[in-house]
């Protein structure tokens, strides 16, 4: 099992692919932070638990995956639980010396860039993980990017790589992306701009989508060997794992699955309170966003709903679902 994934982890707008960046060369900080790449983060850590069956389940659970590779005699772990085996949990790993990564924070905070927002990850899957495996890991600073000026403040976007081993052997690799940036003044209220909708991060896997919903149209994957559909987009087919695939338009149609109204916590450009709806497609697959058309308070599980294109700014568009005449709560 091979293949690639990529999430975003800063779904409220970071700026991290609309920011200006400053001459390096005229920033001696970055200097001293380039100088922290390709140092060890961690070395041979140990994963608190072996790969095993209980936590497997309880992820696949929360997921509502229920693929048969992941119970059974011959099951193996979800490739994207690659970075669960590693995680220290509320009581952390071991203490240690400080590591190149905290003595890198340091640096940042003396230098004002006291604030932190993770914007993504990406995750390469080299071999499945089954029950029993024993984790290892190591990590490093990959890179550090010149000074970036973003809508949240100035900073530097930080990248570290773990390799995650299981029995000896290079299982994964996880790639993590993180902000640490000086907050920027805010501007009086009777001067600031509207405040804008969050931009999806546009990675490799996902691009073909947005060029979809640019065009008005909502893409759905389709994987040519088995004919699967899947939502959201993945580099490889969660039924065969096919990394081969097209895509089929949705009708548009569609119902409520579930829901949530959002009222806490407010954020800028949006207006609490406010319904996000699991949607159900009439192609069998779901998808998450906004129900309009309706008071928040009149959406309800089974609601029919239709498709459509609303715009959000200069820039932004985006897919909703619009509640059918007559059928609100």
């Amino acid at each position: 099992m091979s293949g690639t994934t990529t999430s975003d982890h800063g779904s409220h707008d970071h700026g991290s692919h609309n920011h200006g960046s400053h001459n390096h060369h005229e920033d001696p900080l970055h200097d001293r932070l380039k100088s922290y790449e390709g140092r060890a983060n961690t070395t041979a850590g140990r994963g608190k638990d072996p790969v095993n069956e209980p936590m497997i389940r309880h992820w696949c659970e929360a997921m509502g995956d229920a693929h048969p590779a992941y119970t059974g005699p011959d099951a193996v772990a979800p490739p994207t639980m690659l970075q669960a085996w590693t995680m220290g949990g509320l009581s952390g790993h071991a203490d240690g010396p400080a590591s190149a990564y905290d003595e890198m924070s340091a640096l940042l905070d003396a230098a004002g860039c006291t604030s932190i927002v993770a914007t993504d990850c990406e995750q390469e899957y080299l071999r499945p993980l089954r029950p029993g495996d024993v984790i290892t890991f190591d990590s490093v600073i990959e890179s550090v990017s010149p000074r970036k000026t973003t809508r949240l403040g100035t900073g530097y976007f930080v990248t570290t790589r773990m390799d995650v081993r299981a029995g000896g052997e290079l299982a994964g690799t996880h790639r993590f992306r993180v902000l640490k940036y000086a907050p920027a003044a805010r501007k009086p209220k009777e001067e600031q701009k509207p405040p804008l909708r969050p931009r999806p991060v546009i990675n490799r896997d996902n691009a073909g989508f947005w060029e979809g919903v640019a065009a008005h149209r909502l893409l759905i994957q389709r994987c040519t060997a088995c004919a699967t559909l899947r939502f959201p987009w993945l580099p490889g087919c969660n039924a065969c794992g096919g990394q081969e695939w097209d895509t089929v338009e949705a009708s548009g149609d569609g119902f409520v699955h579930s829901y949530v109204v959002m009222h806490h916590p407010p954020f800028p450009a949006f207006d609490p309170p406010y319904a996000v709806g699991l949607i159900e497609l009439a192609e069998g697959v779901r998808m998450i966003s906004n129900v309009v058309g309706v008071p928040y308070d009149k959406v309800r599980i089974g609601m029919p709903v239709r498709l459509e294109f609303r715009r959000c700014d200069e820039e932004l568009e985006l897919p909703v679902f619009r509640a059918l005449p007559g059928t609100e709560g």
